[in-house]
């Protein structure tokens, strides 16, 4: 079964702390031990922030890795040329279920990243600051943290703060969902793709970007970059934040210099000593085998060259005793469930790529591996967010990095191994998950195969090669619960219904993957409906 980290895991440290100074004297640093710890911090002209981020090589730890002196550079040159203010964006959403280093951050250490935040609005003459959060204790400590200062979303200040709250869903994370829902609008990734630089909240340039991104820039203004670059690799200096779970003895979040082996991080969390693979970057990040892992160092660099990725700073080991496309799958029936509903490639393809790695592991064959890849390279740099690409590359992993077990299910009777949920995933959210708690399902004694149904809701029921449904059952996500009422309304023989669906309680959000059925039970099914 698998289990959700809690907001606020352990936290540790390899070396000295820079991000988590002060975590061994207090639960939260307010303001006050805040600067007891880290001191006082003067405000740095524009081109000296941007060249400080540069001689310390900062790049978003949101995942992308851009470098955030290009980002800070095109945010002023677009102020300038349009004559505007612009915005500064903190991105605390982070609602993948395997990462909590900025709601550790969040919780803990708010002035680190609103230190960052307000150098970076002082530094473009920003006049309004949003901080993005998806749960009830960033949401808690943000305001915190903001009242502490002084700070709030009066007219007339000099700069308006404010806090952004949405629902802990994957693509609320997304820049483009989140600079939306800060304008009014849902959270969710719009249609158009434009760069938050030129045009964000308002319209206005906005400078976005996460929440230990925030918190590293206000550490090396503190310190100077040579003595932030004593710290980590010559090329990618400083300390990283990782969120380690999976097969582990402690789940924690680790403040680690880059340049540490990838294999003593992973043993200060009691993974097994020869794990049979591990998962960087997240749920849109890559399998490294075991030999890989080995290998391995803490740096983007490092982890790219073997395949994997830093991604957002999650590792996620497993062991010898688990099925790891098994694992996979839960993973991937997840991803599917969180599409917001908007794009084809997400809605469709998504679940498709988790029906299709579900016939390889049920013995599909070559076939059933070839139609996999196609659905993955099908979603591709086609959706209104980076979610199907994320998703995509997270199956391609999965099927190269485990070759002998790819090999057993597809031309064996599987590896023979259990699939026990080793990999977090989240319980369902009182904020609204991706799972509307209702199902659809089909009843076979009165299905006459005319199909309807498949075309008002083909993310959740798909034709067999006989033109009836080749599902049971199939749980609804929020998106398309108006639809799904449809479907049952437009059905000529009355065979298909919406219930609640109670296999999901407690434990994860349902999937919207539709639950197949065992072939010989389908035909026999199938024939049932005929009479």
């Amino acid at each position: 079964m698998n289990t959700s980290l809690p907001d606020v895991p352990e936290v540790r440290v390899v070396g000295l702390p820079l991000l988590t100074s002060g975590f061994d004297l207090v639960e939260r640093l307010d303001l006050a031990m805040h600067l007891k710890v880290h001191g006082p911090l003067e405000p740095i002209a524009g081109e000296r922030l941007a060249t400080l981020a540069e001689e310390i090589a900062l790049r978003g730890r949101g995942g992308a890795g851009f470098p955030f002196a290009k980002k800070l550079r095109a945010v002023a040159e677009a102020a300038i040329r349009r004559g505007v203010r612009p915005v500064v964006v903190v991105n605390g959403s982070e609602d993948e279920p395997a990462c909590r280093k900025d709601t550790v951050l969040i919780n803990r250490a708010p002035h680190l990243v609103l230190d960052g935040a307000l150098l970076a609005a002082e530094a473009l003459g920003a006049r309004t600051l949003v901080v993005g959060v998806t749960r009830d204790s960033t949401e808690a400590s943000t305001r915190a943290a903001l009242a502490e200062r002084g700070l709030g979303d009066r007219r007339g200040s000099s700069l308006r703060a404010r806090v952004q709250r949405n629902p802990v869903r994957m693509v609320t994370g997304e820049s483009s969902a989140l600079v939306r829902s800060a304008d009014g609008g849902p959270p969710l990734p719009p249609g158009r793709k434009v760069r938050t630089s030129e045009s964000g909240v308002g319209g206005a340039p906005t400078l976005l970007s996460n929440a230990e991104t925030f918190a590293q820039l206000a550490v090396a203004a503190r310190i100077g970059p040579d003595r932030y670059r004593r710290t980590g690799l010559r090329d990618e200096p400083g300390t990283v934040l990782l969120t380690l779970s999976g097969a582990v003895a402690r789940p924690m979040v680790l403040e680690v210099p880059t340049g540490v082996p990838l294999r003593y991080v992973l043993q200060l969390a009691g993974a097994p000593s020869l794990p049979q693979g591990v998962l960087t970057g997240g749920y849109h990040g890559r399998w490294l085998d075991a030999v890989a892992s080995h290998d391995a160092v803490v740096s983007r660099a490092s982890l790219e060259a073997r395949g994997g990725a830093l991604g957002a700073g999650a590792v996620l080991p497993i062991g010898p005793d688990t099925c790891p496309l098994g694992e996979s799958l839960l993973v991937a029936h997840w991803l599917a469930a969180e599409s917001a509903g908007q794009c084809g490639p997400c809605y469709l393809g998504l679940p498709a790529a988790a029906r299709g790695l579900a016939d390889v592991l049920d013995g599909g064959g070559p076939t059933a591996l070839e139609a996999l890849r196609e659905v993955t390279r099908a979603v591709k740099r086609r959706g209104a967010c980076k979610h199907p690409d994320g998703s995509a590359a997270f199956l391609e992993s999965s099927i190269a990095a485990f070759t002998d077990d790819l090999a057993a299910h597809v031309l064996g009777g599987g590896c023979g191994r259990p699939v026990e949920g080793v990999l977090p995933l989240h319980e369902e959210s009182p904020q609204g998950g991706a799972s509307s708690g209702r199902k659809l399902a089909v009843d076979w004694t009165l299905c006459q195969g005319h199909g309807l149904c498949a075309d008002i809701v083909p993310e959740l029921i798909q034709l067999g090669p006989d033109g009836f449904p080749a599902v049971a059952e199939a749980a609804v996500p929020r998106y398309a619960e108006a639809r799904a009422q449809r479907a049952v309304r437009r059905c000529p023989a009355l065979a298909l219904r919406v219930e609640e669906d109670r296999t999901g309680a407690p434990g994860p959000a349902p999937s919207t993957a539709p639950a197949m059925l065992p072939r010989g039970r389908i035909r026999r099914a199938l024939g049932s409906g005929r009479q």
